[in-house]
């Protein structure tokens, strides 16, 4: 599916790159003939992702240093496609919500997606290039879920930063969707998930039956970053197995 959609040659940069869906959209760009830039806030995982795709550009950074992303793609761009991909889950009882956890969260999930839109899209209109970003939300934007609060909360504000983006970026011929999964069958996914009695309350909401595979997201990542979908921004495509209409 990737050698049609047209990414050779053209630059992208992939957050939260170092495992999962992340790690998968870079390897998939990477082969499509797009020039990646990878970024993950762990050397290690970029080490390993570099071998297994040597053409592959690593950057280590935390997103959630403001002044260490401006040094970083300041220089590293400019871009043609993004996708906003690190996020963290903290979940707690809304009870037991910690100061922490919040502002991690928010530094993350909400504030370093931002910031970084900033700065490629900047780079995008100064050198007068069309382009496209998906950031990758959930279907915990829009459903409530136990012990999410922080986590739902800062997915439903990505969702509304991202309609936003679309509509004041649309002129500038940059599109800005997001793609909101279920629980993806990464290698962390089945870890939390593999309790049977738990994964079986949440599979029974799921019209599908089934969780998301990584492919699931990638493939629809890719078709919002490609021409194919040239005339779609500011939606959100559900990757969630009819979870939100059961």
């Amino acid at each position: 599916m990737a050698l049609e959609l047209g990414f050779r040659g053209r630059r992208a940069l992939v957050t939260g790159a170092g495992k999962g869906i992340g790690r998968a959209v870079a390897v998939a760009l990477s082969r499509a003939g797009a020039r990646v830039t990878a970024l993950s806030r762990t050397a290690a995982d970029l080490e390993s992702l570099v071998q297994e795709c040597p053409s592959i550009e690593p950057l280590c950074l935390d997103l959630a240093d403001w002044a260490a992303t401006d040094a970083a793609l300041g220089t590293a761009g400019p871009f043609e496609l993004l996708v906003n991909n690190a996020a963290v889950a903290q979940l707690q009882p809304f009870l037991e919500v910690t100061r922490e956890a919040l502002d991690r969260s928010l530094d993350v999930n909400f504030r370093a997606v931002l910031h970084v839109s900033q700065i490629v899209a900047r780079q995008m209109i100064a050198q007068g290039m069309p382009g496209a970003i998906v950031n990758v939300s959930s279907q915990a934007s829009q459903r409530a879920l136990q012990d999410h609060a922080v986590y739902c909360s800062t997915k439903s504000a990505l969702d509304m930063l991202s309609k936003v983006m679309a509509m004041e970026l649309g002129p500038h011929k940059i599109r800005v969707n997001t793609v909101n999964p279920t629980v993806v069958m990464t290698d962390m996914g089945r870890i939390n998930w593999s309790n049977p009695q738990k994964s079986a309350t949440m599979i029974s909401r799921i019209p599908l039956g089934k969780f998301a595979e990584v492919d699931d997201v990638v493939n629809s990542i890719l078709f919002l970053l490609s021409d194919k979908s040239a005339m779609t921004t500011g939606s959100s495509l559900m990757v969630d197995g009819g979870f939100l209409v059961s």
